[in-house]
């Protein structure tokens, strides 16, 4: 599980009062009254830069012919920029403005408009304070981050250009915008408890291919390569007969026969080597004659055509053909069969070329023994891992992995090889897969047969939560935001990187944000407060309350 706290922070807004006092020590020559401004914000936002001033005009009357300009300007050491202004007019003034709005074309008044400033008021007639809200945005240039901004102070006649009367300095900097804080995902890597087996039940086998004179179903130890092939079903039920932790249910023995001759042929002449192999087997193990089972396995036509399909032998699909469209049995209408087919193809060259090489290895014999194993401690389990792991549960191979320090190296081989073991199962592959995230191998984690992970979204313990509830909160919470390796029914590895890539190169700490980045296919999950051994059936109730929306 990788936990963010999303990071809120407050720009401090420079909320600055300056008594900026036009016209109080000045002459009554241009206008009465004051005008103060008030600095609300000079600050990058992006690649936007924002400007915020608050003027006061108070009892403000202005000459009739004239009018008073307020002009922001950013000024850097080799930049100045003037913004637009806000005009403040006398009443002949104002006037002749609104006779000219009323003369202009549409090209003259698009003109104007590009220039006009960015506020016209009257100055005169005012009786009481009147404040003028100055709100600017423009494009952030790299120059303005050593940018102050000051007001100008310009009056203006109706022909004559304009004449400063002061320039006082606003702002003495741009906020600049804080860089984000890198989007550090650290994961938590979550493993599963598997659950007990009550009963403990295995098996295991191994094919012997045993060597007969033709068409004798005696066995004779010393014959060709029957001692080695005797030794591996030998030394596996030896393995069981001295392990005293196992009870075993049954212990079958299967015979092949290759398929030439006929089957009620090949059927009794694999039942009676079945049986020779069991009389072989009885005084050498002391195992009772009830225990076995002897099983024709009939005649080896999948383990035929494995093998020609694995070779490159000639007409290997014509063969193949045969082998799979002819049924075994004789149709005696059109006195065929696939024995037949096969002999009479090619004048039987193929036939014989695979009586040769392939029929010996077709007649072998499994020996397969079931058996229950019983429960075991932690401290024995501990000695078995090492002796005989495929004595032990899955659980019991994660109580062991636990007694180690999470992470260390005895902590992941447990793991995997749990899922050596059991290759097949969920959560053996679910946790092998949280071992190699761990040492941040995702080539390894993808090998495993992970499909699936959960996306899980803060630590929220409730039982049942409709959306808006879930909207309520998440807005109102200082949310963790989380990707956490457990199973569902969406999202996979691959995904997983792809997120963590894209969140990580793009510094994102806004969760909504995150969110829709991660994916319509990926769902987001609330983490309960839940017990580890009911993970799996919470996490589908999550499910069913999210992917409502």
């Amino acid at each position: 599980m990788i936990n963010l706290k999303s990071i809120l922070w407050l720009l401090p807004l420079s909320l600055l009062v300056s008594p900026l006092l036009y016209g109080e020590n000045l002459p009554d020559k241009w206008y009465k009254g004051t005008i103060q401004a008030t600095a609300i914000e000079l600050q990058q936002v992006g690649d936007s830069l924002h400007i915020q001033v608050l003027y006061d005009l108070d009892k403000i009357k202005v000459s009739s012919n004239h009018s008073i300009e307020l002009i922001p300007v950013l000024i850097a050491a080799n930049h100045q920029l003037e913004l637009p202004e806000i005009s403040v007019k006398g009443h002949s003034n104002f006037q002749n403005l609104k006779r000219k709005l009323a003369l202009m074309n549409t090209q003259e008044r698009d003109f104007y408009q590009s220039e006009a400033p960015y506020y016209v008021v009257k100055g005169y007639g005012i009786t009481e304070e009147k404040q003028i809200r100055y709100s600017l945005v423009i494009p952030f240039e790299s120059w303005m981050k050593d940018a102050r901004l000051d007001i100008k102070k310009e009056v203006m006649g109706c022909c004559k250009p304009g004449k400063l009367l002061s320039t006082f300095p606003l702002f003495g900097t741009v906020t600049l915008e804080q860089p984000p804080v890198p989007y550090h995902i650290v994961p938590h890597i979550s493993y599963v408890r598997p659950q007990v087996e009550p009963v403990k039940k295995r098996e295991m086998s191994c094919e012997a291919f045993l060597d007969f004179v033709v068409s004798k179903t005696i066995i004779r130890p010393d014959y060709m390569n029957n001692p080695v092939e005797l030794e591996k079903i030998s030394s596996m039920l030896a393995e069981v007969r001295n392990d005293t932790t196992i009870t075993i249910r049954e212990i079958s023995v299967i015979c092949y026969a290759s398929p030439e001759g006929s089957v009620l042929f090949n059927k009794q002449l694999s039942e009676g080597r079945a049986k020779a192999l069991v009389n072989y087997l009885l005084p050498r193990f002391p195992f009772s004659k009830e225990l076995y089972k002897v099983e024709y396995g009939g005649e080896n036509w999948e383990g035929l055509r494995k093998m020609v399909a694995e070779s490159d032998m000639a007409e290997k699909d014509r063969i193949l053909h045969i082998i799979d469209h002819i049924p075994v049995e004789i149709n005696y209408r059109t006195n065929t069969s696939r024995k037949k087919s096969l002999m009479l193809y090619k004048q039987g060259n193929p036939y014989r070329f695979m009586l040769r090489e392939y029929y010996p290895h077709l007649r072998k014999a499994i020996c397969k023994i079931e058996y229950d194993v019983q429960n075991f401690n932690i401290e024995q389990a501990k000695v078995l891992i090492h002796s005989r792991p495929q004595n032990l549960s899955l659980n019991e191979i994660y109580l062991v992995a636990l007694t180690y320090k999470n992470g260390s190296p005895e902590f992941i081989e447990l793991f995997e090889k749990a899922v050596s073991l059991f290759p097949d199962d969920k959560i053996a592959n679910l946790n092998a897969a949280s071992a190699a995230l761990s040492r941040e191998d995702i080539a390894l984690a993808e090998k495993y047969n992970v499909s699936n992970l959960k996306y899980s979204l803060g630590h929220i313990n409730v039982k049942n939560i409709d959306v808006n509830e879930l909207n309520d909160i998440l807005n109102n919470t200082s949310v963790n935001v989380t990707i956490e390796n457990q199973p569902n029914d969406n999202g996979t590895l691959i995904e997983m990187k792809k997120a963590i890539n894209y969140l990580n190169d793009n510094h994102i700490t806004d969760w909504r944000y995150m969110l829709n980045k991660l994916g319509e296919n990926i769902p987001v999950f609330l983490e309960y407060g839940i017990d580890e051994n009911k993970i799996i059936d919470e996490m589908e109730k999550v499910e069913d309350v999210l992917m409502k929306r």
